[in-house]
């Protein structure tokens, strides 16, 4: 009886017009996701603004016999927010955030992205740990474990989740906490979204203030140079500074060398968290060794420092990303660092890399599903191109620049940056114990691998 009575009700019984169709005016415009590459048609969008609602539709979808992802930002370079054919489960209206700056605690909608995160938090001076692009999606993030500038002094985005609202795949609600389906809370934090759509996180935050941002940018000639001085200050560096690395084509800045502009370049950038007053004094040694060609110096807001990647990474872009984590920054690593940059296919492309550690080493490593907490470094090389007939030739440029980095990796992968199918699978990036452990929580939470658009994790049942 209950199965004929959810065949009966359609998306659009139970969303009205936030049940969107194709051939729907507004279909092509919320079907797309960040990344242009994935240009897929779901069956329908169904724009929920509660849990009682994503239940609903799951339930349907199941009784349809409909594949069903999830949106939250639509940002991750995979494309996991959108599948042909499938159910497109919609968060984008459940972006609210209300924060008790007393308890010094947040709670976001699913569909928040972490610009709504850090404007509902900053005004009170404070910020939970996040990401770099402000038009990211917190609930992505947050799964998938959630490095960003404040990663090394407090720890990952996943590491300041209180609890979270989930709706399983059978359409129940249940609420984890350490306390409360402590299995699946685990597995919440950097398995990515595979057990269940969150339609709330409750997150602890912390204290912000002015940050102190300095860059130098340097020729390709004398990039290996500074690449090892970097290696050398960034291991040593304290917890409340956190230095990162892009080696890209320089832009038309102002405080960029004309003589730099168009070429390969690379710059380094350093963020004080401390008393803005020491920050000059604590970054001077970074650039001492090597005098950058071009140096831009800054105080910023917290806000504002998240808001800064946002231009450099537009919506309707194609990208392709692969990343590694590096054991070592060593002389040979720093040269094919430095030759891949030089092979650069793209003008918009980029290879990003930071130094680690902290406090993201401080959690340990059972309490939560986020694997390579003590890697030391993570490389990046982000394709980034706008034409769809040279999608081979900057996804190859990415690949060889992780290949030419075999022999300083250190394993593992951020689930994250996964994109790739010729790539990493599941058990490369969680290692086969935490893989295990995760897989069983899978058969628990959902048995029928409903929740599959993903790096996905399938049941024990499965037999993979």
């Amino acid at each position: 009886m209950r199965e004929r009575l959810l065949k009966s009700i359609s998306p659009r019984s139970l969303l009205g017009d936030r049940a969107i169709c194709p051939g729907d005016e507004q279909y092509d415009i919320q079907r797309r996701v960040w990344n242009s590459m994935h240009n897929r048609r779901p069956a329908v969008i169904a724009q929920c603004v509660n849990a009682d609602e994503v239940g609903a539709v799951l339930r349907w979808a199941r009784s349809e016999g409909l594949a069903v992802s999830v949106r939250g930002g639509g940002h991750n370079v995979a494309g996991s927010a959108v599948a042909d054919n499938a159910v497109m489960i919609d968060l984008a209206l459940m972006n609210s955030v209300d924060v008790d700056p007393v308890a010094m605690v947040a709670v976001a909608g699913g569909g928040a992205l972490l610009r709504d995160l850090d404007a509902a938090t900053t005004t009170h001076g404070l910020a939970c740990p996040a990401g770099v692009v402000s038009h990211t999606g917190l609930g992505g993030l947050t799964l998938g474990g959630g490095y960003g500038w404040l990663a090394r002094k407090w720890g990952l985005t996943c590491d300041h989740l209180a609890a979270a609202e989930v709706v399983l795949a059978d359409g129940a609600i249940v609420e984890a906490s350490p306390t409360d389906h402590e299995d699946l809370f685990w597995a919440l934090r950097g398995g990515g979204g595979n057990f269940g759509v969150v339609t709330r996180f409750t997150l602890r935050l912390r204290n912000v203030g002015p940050v102190v941002h300095q860059t130098g940018v340097y020729a390709l000639a004398t990039a290996y140079e500074a690449l090892v001085a970097y290696a050398g200050f960034a291991e040593e560096q304290q917890l409340d500074l956190h230095t990162v690395g892009a080696l890209k084509i320089a832009g038309n800045h102002e405080w960029i060398p004309e003589r730099l502009r168009g070429k390969p370049a690379l710059f380094l950038t350093a963020c004080w968290f401390g008393p803005p007053s020491d920050g000059p004094d604590v970054i001077a040694p970074l650039f001492r060794s090597v005098p950058p060609g071009g140096r831009l110096d800054q105080v910023l807001s917290y806000a504002s420092l998240q808001a800064l990647g946002d231009y450099s990474e537009p919506a309707g872009n194609r990208y392709f990303t692969k990343s590694c984590y590096l054991s070592d920054i060593t002389s040979a690593a720093a040269i094919a660092l430095v030759n891949a940059s030089d092979e650069i296919t793209s003008p918009l492309s980029s290879i990003d890399f930071e130094f680690l550690r902290g406090a993201i080493v401080d959690v340990p490593d059972g309490e939560s599903a986020v694997p390579n907490r003590d890697a030391p470094y993570i490389v990046t090389a982000s394709a980034q191109w706008t034409n769809a007939g040279e999608d081979e030739t900057h996804a190859q440029w990415s690949r060889r620049t992780v290949d030419s980095l075999v022999p300083w990796q250190h394993g593992g992968a951020y689930v994250n940056y996964v994109q790739d199918a010729q790539g990493e699978g599941t058990t490369d990036i969680y290692g086969e114990s935490r893989y295990r452990r995760l897989a069983a929580t899978k058969s628990l939470y959902d048995p029928e691998n409903v929740f599959r658009h993903n790096q996905n994790i399938p049941p024990v049942e499965t037999g993979q």
